[in-house]
């Protein structure tokens, strides 16, 4: 089984034998849906396919071709009379760079617009009467070309691929420097203007269907009525799955590779939940359940256990890097590390009254709603996804998956602990992944645990505890890392289980439950505290109390993680106790299987 990483290339894909995620049952309802459609999906999640396979299906230069691109799938058995009736062209604006001023970003955009143009005039070149006239301001080479379409018996279907791609680079590269985004898209901006002669060009001259993707709805908001007209299709639940696999077709793949590896049922099973926890758990429409796989990520992942028999060491592909350079630039924002700190924070519900569809660069940096926006930004970035709505019907979101929380994590620290490198608290991880002794990794923390302190109002003691662990704790290259899941109708603060291949190193799997103890409760001060040995806090009664609690919910946790995972499993369970924001003790839990209901 060949799988089709990084290419885009549908004829390609087809008649090389690569996998295929068939979707072209969705064209009917693509055509039903309007002219001028407006999908968006995050970086890397299978739009450029998308968009090559429906230039593939349209395009008059491949009727020959069909039944050898399209036979044998969905949509070849009952074709839309549509299909290879278009002049097709495509833009892909990721292909123009961001560089240089307005003037030399109006050049780049016109050169690569009239580089398309001419090769598309010399696909149809039968079909026209004359040549085509190429001229340095594109967009009259555009009103020609359009002119010799109209000549012919055909419309053009013209695909916009990554429509945001350079003017998002624009205005990512100085936050606080927007003057080249703002003549882009602002009054008689360039990409306004682009846009304004596509929408003419769909009055009757020639062009009849317009398909854009992109990533988020910014540029387009910013654009005004330069392009008012296009139909947006990215949150109807026909298309939640228009890119990106389900868990069925997953596993179906999984048995193949299985079979080709002689792997037990169990191992097909393991991989298969493995894949779903890092890989899993997208959601793009709040009227279905049904939740997609990264393809992107998937297929990283598959073609290496195809390959190889054995998972990658990397579970985030580095191609996805992107998205850490995206949370880098929310953190800048108003609001912006706000909202990645209560992302984080699944002890409560995050959520907004709505995830907004029409908002600019202005409203993040400026709205007293910014944090809306922004978390609006978040979903359409892929780096949090919808998660059904609240009693008020506010739209529910979380984080996806454990890749996408490895960066929430690594972002959060670096916001937090700047000066804090992976050098300083590597070796001290050791023996508690080792042996479960945490003393050094709590007096770590201890000493840094005060800028816990000085955080927003929403952040309870506990939560800056757990978060604090979670930062250093939080490793997908030995461990699956798991905070609030549910065991035993209660919810676990921290599960550390070890990687299915990595079970022959030298580490256990870990269970923690955090308590904090306000100074208040301890009726003691910062100096009191501070002055007290590490004998004299476990036995302060408050502390003795909160050991006692912890016990007993980690000895009612472990049970269904026992079954769960079996014999592989090597537990140790763990409580942490913090007082106030001055100390933090830990005790290793021994199973009391009387406190097991």
């Amino acid at each position: 089984m060949k799988f089709p990483y990084g290419i885009s290339d549908f004829k390609l894909l087809i008649s090389e034998g690569y996998y295929y995620c068939d979707r072209t049952d969705r064209i009917p309802l693509i055509e039903e849906a309007g002219k001028q459609l407006i999908f968006l999906r995050p970086r890397r999640f299978g739009k450029s396919l998308l968009l090559n396979m429906l230039a593939n299906y349209y395009d008059i230069a491949k009727t020959e071709q069909f039944t050898q691109l399209f036979g044998h799938l969905k949509i070849g058995e009952n074709p839309t009379v549509k299909h290879n009736q278009y002049v097709v062209m495509t833009w892909d604006f990721s292909a123009v760079l961001p560089m240089g001023n307005t003037i030399e970003l109006k050049q780049a955009l016109y050169n690569y617009l009239n580089v398309q143009m001419l090769a598309t005039y010399h696909t149809y070149q039968a079909y026209f009467s004359e040549p085509l006239l190429v001229q340095e301001d594109a967009l009259m080479t555009w009103h020609h070309l359009l002119s010799l379409i109209r000549q012919t018996p055909y419309k053009l279907y013209l695909f916009i691929d990554e429509y945001d791609n350079f003017a998002n680079e624009v205005m990512a590269t100085k936050i606080n420097e927007n003057q080249r985004y703002a003549e882009l898209v602002y009054g008689e901006g360039l990409l306004k203007s682009v846009f304004k002669n596509i929408k003419i060009a769909a009055t009757g001259n020639g062009l009849e269907r317009v398909f854009i993707t992109g990533v988020s709805p910014i540029v387009l908001a910013d654009m005004s009525s330069g392009y008012n007209v296009v139909t947006s299709i990215y949150r109807l639940p026909e298309f939640n799955d228009l890119c990106g696999f389900h868990a069925e077709e997953i596993q179906t793949v999984l048995s193949k590779i299985a079979e080709k590896c002689a792997f037990s049922a169990k191992q097909q099973q393991t991989a298969f939940e493995v894949m779903k926890q890092f890989y899993n758990g997208y959601s793009f429409s709040l009227k279905t359940d049904s939740l997609v796989y990264n393809p992107t990520l998937a297929l990283y992942f598959l073609r290496h256990l195809a390959q190889y028999c054995e998972y990658p060491d990397e579970l985030l592909d580095h191609n996805l890097a992107m998205d850490r350079n995206r949370l880098n630039y929310i953190a800048q924002l108003p609001h912006g590390s706000a909202v990645i700190e209560n992302a984080l924070d699944e002890a409560n519900t995050f959520s907004v009254p709505k995830i907004h569809d029409r908002f600019g660069l202005e409203d993040m940096l400026n709205h007293v709603q910014g944090e809306n926006e922004l978390a609006s930004l978040l979903y359409y970035l892929g780096v949090l996804t919808l998660d059904g709505t609240t009693p008020f019907r506010d739209t529910k979101l979380r984080i996806p998956n454990l890749v996408i929380k490895s960066l929430y994590v690594e972002k959060l620290r670096q916001l937090l602990l700047p000066t804090v490198q992976d050098q300083d608290y590597r070796k001290i991880l050791q023996p508690f992944i080792a042996t479960g002794n945490l003393q050094e990794l709590c007096d770590f923390i201890a000493s840094r645990f005060q800028v816990f302190s000085n955080r927003d109002y929403r952040w309870s003691g506990e939560m800056a505890l757990k978060t604090a662990f979670l930062m250093f704790l939080f490793d997908d290259r030995l461990y699956i890392m798991d905070s609030e899941p549910e065991l035993n109708r209660g919810y676990a603060d921290l599960v550390m289980i070890v990687r299915p291949d990595a079970r022959q190193y030298q580490i256990l799997d870990h269970l923690l439950e955090f308590k904090f103890l306000s100074l208040k409760t301890l009726g003691l001060d910062a100096t009191q505290i501070n002055a007290l040995s590490e004998t004299e806090l476990h036995a302060l009664p408050a502390v003795q109390t909160a050991f006692t609690q912890a016990t007993q919910q980690l000895n009612s946790y472990r049970p269904p993680l026992l079954a769960h995972y079996g014999d592989a499993l090597r537990l140790k369970m763990t409580a942490v106790v913090a007082l106030g924001f001055e100390r933090i003790v830990w005790q290793g839990i021994e199973v009391n299987e009387t406190l097991i209901s």
